[in-house]
């Protein structure tokens, strides 16, 4: 398999950390959204990342779809979410809220770069959105006394609170506090202390104006 896309995207990061997590072989082909973006077109017409290109030619796009097959490859026992049932949702609200944050800050960097005159209630909605999910992120992962989210094993909502986190802090450091997020603080750190996410890691390169 053939991942397209730089790990200093947080969606991308969370696909090759899933990856890597289930033993599943893939190469790298660290392509920019911006600078690639004709490369990519051949791949993805939307020219996004990440894109997973599989073995036999067929390309899946978007980092939710492309877990659900790996997720399908691995099988139900090994799979980092729960099969079904409120198990299954309660995974997958923490994974968009994971998901949300991450789309957010990248909105909020891309207004902050690429417009000469920010639009204050573009910035303002996006601040306003990004503190609320920190909020119920940090309620939420508080409330947990397992070393990870749902559980002794780690999974995609680990994996993408975890990325989403990363980026945040490294994109817009001042909305990201440990005194106001200490269990999310905590719930990074133990993630990034992990093998795997001290293997694949960038640090980010905004594209510039």
């Amino acid at each position: 398999m053939i991942l397209i896309g730089q790990y200093d995207s947080p969606f991308v990061r969370r696909v090759a950390l899933a990856l890597r997590f289930y033993g599943l072989p893939f190469e790298q082909q660290p392509w920019s959204t911006f600078g690639d973006a004709d490369k990519l077109a051949a791949f993805n017409p939307l020219r996004r990342v990440p894109t997973l290109v599989l073995d036999g030619g067929e390309v899946l796009i978007e980092s939710g779809a492309i877990l659900d097959h790996l997720d399908e490859l691995v099988g139900p026992d090994k799979a980092m979410i729960a099969g079904s049932g409120p198990a299954r949702r309660r995974d997958l609200k923490i994974c968009a809220l994971g998901s949300g944050l991450a789309d957010k800050a990248v909105s909020l960097i891309y207004e902050r770069v690429l417009r000469k005159e920010q639009l204050k209630l573009w910035v303002e909605r996006c601040q306003a959105q990004i503190d609320g999910v920190l909020d119920v992120l940090e309620m939420e992962r508080a409330a947990v006394t397992t070393p990870f989210w749902f559980g002794m094993r780690i999974g995609h909502a680990d994996i993408m609170v975890a990325c989403a986190l990363r980026f945040t802090s490294e994109a817009h450091p001042a909305l990201l506090s440990a005194a106001r997020h200490p269990a999310l603080t905590a719930h990074a750190a133990r993630c990034e202390a992990l093998p795997p996410f001290q293997e694949i890691v960038q640090k980010l390169d905004p594209p510039k104006g």
